[in-house]
């Protein structure tokens, strides 16, 4: 199917990849708890857009580029390590009933998600390791083909992003009539990112 060698295993594959922790998934869950929904879908967004960004780089040949010139990749990752720290290091210093990090007004929620995506060089690095496991050589039909796994990671990503974000928030509801425990779950969040930003530094 449109060059692509088994469309419901590529399908069923980045469904799984989806629900695994990573830095993009506690930007929606602080967004939506924070932000409400429009700060949440406003989070959504700004991950669909990076990574349909970094995807296109990496088919472009960006990812090459990093493999050949390992000491930029480096860079990248220090960067998006240090914007980790920065974010969760704010949400941990953060007192009851302060702002959390991620806050302000919905535009404010797509830079920071943004950024939190673009910054994750080892993202482009996935791509490169998941496309070529489910284009068919024989049938691949160039741009068509990565323009059909584009869309559709960007459905399922939409799809999964908005579950997220729906759940969190009205779980935040609740959690706004209990503010020492709303408190302790930000300064949760901000140790998350913190641990994100040196395991992208650390990891192999």
């Amino acid at each position: 199917m449109f060059g692509i060698s088994d469309y419901g295993a590529f399908a069923a594959a980045f469904v799984l990849l989806l629900f695994l922790p990573g830095p993009g998934n506690l930007a929606l869950i602080s967004s939506a708890s924070k932000g409400g929904m429009p700060g949440g879908l406003a989070s959504v967004m700004g991950l669909l857009l990076g990574d349909q960004i970094l995807l296109w780089l990496t088919v472009a040949g960006v990812a090459a580029m990093l493999k050949t010139y390992p000491p930029l990749f480096m860079a990248l990752q220090w960067l998006g390590a240090a914007y980790l720290l920065w974010l969760g290091g704010k949400m941990l210093m953060s007192k009851p009933g302060e702002g959390p990090s991620l806050q302000i007004t919905p535009g404010h929620y797509f830079r920071e998600t943004l950024l939190i995506t673009l910054l994750n060089p080892k993202a482009i690095m996935f791509y490169l390791a998941f496309f070529p496991q489910f284009i068919d050589p024989v049938q691949h039909q160039g741009w068509v083909t990565f323009g059909v796994m584009a869309g559709t990671i960007a459905a399922l990503g939409f799809v999964y992003c908005l579950g997220v974000v729906w759940v969190t928030h009205h779980m935040a509801e609740r959690l706004r009539a209990h503010p020492k425990l709303s408190s302790s779950l930000q300064k949760l969040a901000g140790l998350c990112l913190v641990g994100f930003g040196f395991r992208m530094v650390l990891a192999k």
